[in-house]
């Protein structure tokens, strides 16, 4: 069982937002409505940064595709793209924490060393010597 699996995301928040203080300059923060509430005030007061809570518009029937929380869904799935992190096997977080990097890289790199617009691959068909 994962890390993640023993916190409550409210109790988590409170951790990764001490790390992300404490490594980078980042100091505005999205999060979910899960977060809400006193960690707000915590996160502003004591580490000077800004989280703000992303919610559902309150008429909201059905799906709809929020731009900041959208963000983070097409980077998951970007990063579960690699098999490596299609599953919770790393028991060591700093090992779950590298191979996210190296697939964060990976795709940043495939993109920078495209030069061009993103392309479909053309379709090959297999031809059967005669």
């Amino acid at each position: 069982m994962g890390c993640r699996a023993r916190l409550r995301s409210r109790d988590g928040a409170k951790d990764a937002l001490l790390a992300s203080y404490a490594a980078t300059p980042i100091r505005h923060v999205f999060a979910d409505s899960g977060v809400a509430g006193r960690l707000v005030n915590w996160a502003r007061d004591l580490l000077r940064t800004t989280v703000e809570i992303v919610r559902k518009p309150a008429d909201q029937k059905g799906f709809f595709m929020h731009p900041r929380r959208w963000v983070m869904e097409r980077t998951l799935a970007w990063l579960t793209a690699h098999r490596r992190l299609a599953r919770d096997y790393e028991t060591h977080r700093a090992t779950s924490e590298a191979m996210i990097r190296c697939a964060a890289l990976g795709g940043m790199l495939r993109r920078l060393t495209r030069g061009k617009p993103a392309t479909r691959q053309q379709r090959r068909t297999l031809s059967t010597p005669d």
